[in-house]
């Protein structure tokens, strides 16, 4: 338990602390994502923790998606608009908020809830080794 939450600590604070390693995201781009941590678990044989900051530009969004194991978002910066398939209405989460995903869900919504001001958020992915973690459309 320990070690996760050092894991999760150090995932967090690169964030938050070195913003040079994430890409900015242009009027362009929906959506920019950025790989910032990546390790296998030694106390979870054959699964990995994999941490990314995901910058949404104004309106920005990403298509139906669902992840191969559990995510833990973040919302470090604006307003994030989040719908996953349990049957609950989409929500917006602030920054300093977060949400789960749990394995075999599909993230419906995901998006930017503000037309004019950027958002991030760090998601953090529990998944088996090598797996591809973001797949688009519905769970099957």
């Amino acid at each position: 338990m320990k070690r996760h939450l050092i894991w999760f600590t150090a995932a967090l604070s690169a964030a938050i602390l070195q913003p040079s390693m994430v890409g900015n995201a242009s009027a362009d781009d929906a959506e920019a994502v950025k790989q910032i941590f990546a390790k296998q678990l030694p106390n979870v044989p054959g699964s990995s923790m994999t941490a990314f900051v995901v910058e949404y530009a104004p309106g920005g969004k990403s298509a139906s998606h669902h992840h191969t194991g559990s995510v833990f978002a973040y919302v470090l910066t604006g307003e994030i608009r989040s719908q996953i398939s349990d049957g609950a209405p989409a929500k917006v989460y602030k920054a300093g908020e977060f949400f789960f995903e749990p394995p075999g869900s599909s993230h419906l919504v995901s998006e930017n809830a503000s037309a004019t001001e950027p958002a991030s958020l760090l998601a953090v992915f529990v998944a088996p080794d090598e797996a591809t973690l973001t797949a688009p459309g519905e769970a099957k």
